[in-house]
């Protein structure tokens, strides 16, 4: 029987968790996972019509439910109308069946399953003949709507936690007008929280479905959905003013370097440095282009190396940004009015360069409407004007997961389309405010379908809490969803103000992942302590292009120009 990875993503809008949906579901179907997973999340309020609906359940207008704050979507499950929201648990398993015509028998699972995870609270629950769902004295406590395409599941199970069930007021739940609905809060009497749900969900659908290899991974709960309030590194970060201006100068004391309780650092991680002609060439191009490097901005340990060579990562729309992650040494605060020749500065940059290979990125700019996605596009446009030869990757904030920002970005048709997770799933909450490993996960998998002769590219950085299990498994999540380019690299404090290094990652560690991500499947894996989103950025693109090109006779062209990265620090 093939393993089980269970991932809780935490909050997470309907089309996102749907994109994710589709993406695991392909990567199961085409093989690129050998595991089924659990997807759990929470969702903003939606209302979804399944195939069978014809609309007539919904009792109020579609403009009733967006004065509420509600969505409304049409998807491809089976059933009728129902509702996802907060206080809700809302399961997505990806399931291979051993039979596609059983789809009966797997949603009667289901139920068993869920009517194991009640036990939990010791509510007594049942089926209902002729009707589908979980069942109790005071009504019915989860809906239960599949789709299975060619042999696997999507869709799955809504668990009314503490959800507030006047939303259910706005319909006929399931199509069903003669039957209430109810949640583990009301028949218990006391509210119970969506993490307590989660750990009694987990081993009930492992029990039920008879899985022995199960991996776990949960998202940090936010102070409504925990058993006990959370702190967040992060938290104190932001209230010592880390990120402001002001005090991005003012260091701590440090012993030897180091912060109380950081490892002496090895010998592997000491860069020295060299500013030779190349080096001091480069940065009197960049500042007489006006153009910012997140070499400089995020304490780049190869800039030597880099600059040296006459690659730089340079940064579009501005130095500033709105988000604050505790890992980033970019200035965090209110943006100034982007510049509109920034595009053709830069494109200017490649060609002066003579570049093959360049990558842009920026700051987060989520000020802007798209994000900056429409700059992203203009410079990709640009350049391909004036450096028609020159491979475009871009490395690109996740535009608050907004769709046609992103369409916007890969109508422009870049190479290389990178997006960085950053961490592990348990971590993202520290690391990347207002970030998030779904949206991260299905934006790429989004961007493979906008772009299919492209590349996708994600990077992690260790170092900083995470376990190496942790790691494995996020290296499977990408594989799943299509990512073909991953780096790994060390986590290196920028000042002493940010998140303490945790430990120093061996770099025999660093080769364990480059296998693993290997034996994966994954297309290439840089994998070492210096290893940074940028480094290296033509050589794993021509790493995976000239086996192709090989492969179908023909020689391997000679490596041409060198690489330039014009764009932000790391996602």
């Amino acid at each position: 029987m093939s393993g089980l990875r269970v991932r809780w993503l935490g909050r997470l809008p309907y089309e996102e968790a749907w994109d994710l949906q589709r993406g695991f579901h392909e990567g199961r179907v085409q093989g690129r996972t050998p595991d089924d997973y659990l997807l759990m999340v929470e969702h903003p309020p939606v209302y979804t019509l399944g195939r069978n609906g014809d609309g007539s359940n919904l009792l109020v207008t579609e403009e009733m439910l967006t004065a509420k704050g509600a969505e409304y979507h049409h998807v491809d499950r089976g059933g009728d109308i129902t509702f996802h929201g907060p206080g809700q648990l809302t399961g997505y398993p990806i399931v291979q069946l051993d039979d596609p015509k059983r789809i009966v028998p797997y949603v009667r699972t289901l139920e068993k399953a869920l009517i194991e995870a009640l036990r939990a609270f010791d509510i007594d629950a049942w089926t209902e003949g002729g009707l589908t769902g979980v069942w109790t004295e005071k009504g019915k406590v989860a809906a239960i709507g599949v789709r299975v395409s060619r042999q696997v599941t999507m869709h799955g199970f809504g668990l009314n936690v503490n959800t507030d069930l006047s939303w259910f007021e706005a319909m006929n739940p399931c199509g069903i007008t003669d039957r209430t609905v109810t949640s583990i809060s009301e028949l218990v009497g006391r509210e119970v929280k969506l993490q307590e749900a989660v750990e009694a969900v987990t081993p009930a659908f492992t029990k039920v479905f008879g899985y022995d290899d199960v991996e776990t991974q949960l998202a940090a709960f936010t102070r409504r959905q925990a058993k006990i309030d959370p702190s967040h590194e992060v938290d104190r970060l932001l209230a010592d003013g880390t990120f402001s201006a002001e005090k991005r100068n003012a260091e701590p004391v440090l012993v030897n370097g180091r912060l109380p309780g950081e490892p002496a650092r090895p010998s592997w991680m000491k860069v020295s440095a060299k500013m030779d002609d190349d080096y001091l060439e480069l940065k009197k191009m960049m500042r007489g282009l006006d153009l910012h490097t997140v070499c400089e901005e995020a304490n780049c340990p190869n800039i030597y190396e880099c600059w040296g060579m006459g690659t730089a990562t340079l940064m579009i729309l501005g130095d500033t940004c709105t988000r604050a992650c505790s890992f980033c040494n970019v200035n965090t605060g209110k943006p100034t009015e982007f510049d509109v020749m920034e595009p053709f500065r830069a494109a200017d940059a490649i060609a002066t360069m003579n570049l093959s290979h360049a990558v842009i990125t920026s700051v987060n700019r989520d000020d802007l409407s798209d994000g900056g996605s429409g700059i992203f596009a203009q410079t990709i446009t640009e350049s391909r004007r004036s450096s028609p030869g020159t491979d475009i990757e871009v490395l690109i904030p996740d535009f608050q997961g907004d769709r046609p920002s992103l369409e916007t970005l890969m109508a422009a048709r870049p190479d290389v389309l990178n997006h960085n997770t950053e961490t592990v799933l348990r971590l993202q909450r520290d690391i990347r405010t207002r970030s998030s490993y779904g949206r991260s996960l299905a934006l790429l998998w989004r961007a493979k379908q906008l772009s299919r002769d492209g590349l996708t590219k994600s990077g992690l950085i260790v170092g900083m809490g995470e376990t190496r299990e942790e790691v494995l498994g996020a290296l499977a999540d990408l594989r799943a969803v299509g990512v073909d380019i991953i780096t790994i690299g060390q986590y290196l404090r920028p000042t002493a103000r940010h998140r303490p290094i945790h430990r120093y990652v061996d770099p025999t560690e660093f080769d364990e992942y480059r296998e693993f991500g290997e034996g994966l499947g994954i297309p290439h894996v840089e994998s070492g302590p210096l290893v940074r989103s940028s480094y290296h950025a033509k050589d794993s693109t021509d790493a995976i292009k000239q086996p192709a090109m090989t492969e179908e006779g023909a020689t391997p062209p000679e490596p041409a120009g060198i690489t330039v990265s014009i764009g932000s620090t790391r996602r």
